[in-house]
């Protein structure tokens, strides 16, 4: 009996190794988010959070200014916000699996260059490109895009645990190149991270997947007999609920009051957020210190985010923005009141702990009001307005603290923000959607 060529033998492995996927007791989707934290950690390396946590050493060493640093945060939030309709439309119609594969081991091979540039030029292409694919495909949207696929009844908690594995890896992060960065420089901490990178990229290949309907399941790992209720219940929902075009969005007062407030909370975020530890440190605080203070921070924030997830369902996301905003402000204004050796510390982790949600309140704004037929189109307008205003933050930060030499400008601006913020929040109303 002839035997089958070892081509065949080969192709059947390949077919074995790429088709495998394990068995979880609980529904795979939550396995699914927990890989992709494996994704935000390798694309945190480069995030501004990060970059904002260790720029003082990269500036020391490469005799650059912090502007130079804020420059490249900003020009590479915005490269990443110009790549995200063409990798929203990539990751239709060729899931998410490759894409996020492709780009974990893009980025360790950008880290590795990146730790060996020389000039300014080199530094910026390298964290320009790295940038721009790390934050859509591992950090924001493809692993929200599998937070929706997978979950239907727990879907703002799913997209609140995606929020979770980007804050929670920036913060180790944080602590991996400041901790790396001081013991050796900052070249040996991103080597290091991008070397890691490559071999991380294995579980996202082999566990990822794009729908339950790929491992035999169904979204929130109903039964048949659960969806088929389920599918019921959203049919009668969604004949209920109004599709708005795009002339219909943009025509909407609502609309522009929650496009222009999500602008001008994260620009004001990103701005103080990215000032904080050149804060501590200008104030007599070591890095490691100011960093941790950042890191710890970040985490608590982080694990804000899905509690806000389950509540927005529960409870009116209008009163809840408005509450964070308002939270927001006071120990913005102690910041202008306090020196950063005295309550510098606590004041960083309250703050940031604070602000964690507010980032996301506009897309849960627009959620609600414009339901869940009409938000990915509402969500497409606004993307571009969101990474610009991420973008802006850190250089106007930077831009304000060396042309008047003090932090206050930028703290006090941030406090003018949140009141415009908590204005225009408390304008949105339409009349199919109360909030």
């Amino acid at each position: 009996m002839a035997q089958a060529p070892i081509g065949i033998h080969l192709k059947n492995l390949l077919n074995l190794i790429y088709s495998w996927h394990p068995r979880p007791p609980f529904f795979y989707g939550w396995l699914v988010l927990g890989v992709a934290a494996v994704g935000a950690f390798i694309a945190a390396s480069v995030s501004q959070t990060v970059l904002a946590g260790v720029q003082d050493l990269i500036a020391q060493d490469m005799e650059w200014d912090r502007k130079t640093i804020a420059l490249a945060a900003t020009l590479g939030t915005w490269t990443s916000g110009m790549t995200m309709p063409f990798i929203g439309r990539l990751v239709d119609r060729f899931g998410p699996r490759w894409m996020m594969l492709s780009a974990a081991i893009l980025v360790g091979l950008g880290l590795i260059f990146l730790s060996e540039s020389q000039t300014i030029w080199q530094f910026f292409f390298a964290y320009i490109i790295v940038r721009s694919i790390a934050g859509p495909n591992l950090q924001n949207l493809i692993p929200r895009t599998i937070a929706v696929n997978f979950f239907s009844k727990r879907r703002n908690l799913a997209m609140g645990f995606t929020s979770l594995n980007r804050i929670a890896s920036e913060s180790v992060n944080i602590q991996i190149i400041t901790a790396l960065s001081t013991a050796f420089s900052w070249r040996v901490a991103y080597r290091t991270l991008g070397l890691a990178a490559i071999p991380l990229s294995l579980p996202i290949f082999l566990m990822v997947r794009h729908k339950p309907e790929d491992v035999g399941q169904l979204p929130d790992g109903d039964s048949s007999q659960e969806s088929e209720k389920l599918s019921s219940s959203n049919s009668e929902k969604s004949s209920k609920e109004r599709k708005w075009s795009i002339r219909e969005i943009i025509s909407l007062p609502s609309f522009w009051f929650i496009l222009t407030a999500e602008f001008v909370a994260v620009a004001a975020t990103s701005m103080v957020v990215f000032q904080l530890v050149p804060f501590l440190v200008d104030g007599g605080m070591t890095q490691v210190t100011a960093a941790g203070a950042l890191t710890l921070g970040n985490l608590l924030g982080g694990m804000t985010v899905p509690l806000w997830g389950w509540l927005t369902d529960r409870f009116t996301i209008k009163k809840i923005s408005i509450l964070i905003v308002l939270t927001a402000i006071f120990p913005t204004l102690l910041f202008t009141m306090v020196t950063p050796l005295s309550l510098g510390f606590p004041l960083v982790v309250t703050w940031t702990a604070i602000t964690g949600a507010v980032n996301v309140l506009g897309s849960m704004m627009l959620g609600t009001v414009f339901n869940r037929g009409s938000f990915g189109t509402v969500t497409g307008i606004t993307g571009p307005s969101r990474t610009a205003a991420m973008g802006l933050g850190p250089t106007a930060g930077a831009l304000v603290a060396s042309w008047r030499g003090s932090y206050n400008p930028i703290f006090v601006t941030a406090i003018v923000g949140y009141i415009l913020v908590i204005i225009l929040y408390s304008s949105v109303k339409t009349e199919n959607s109360p909030l």
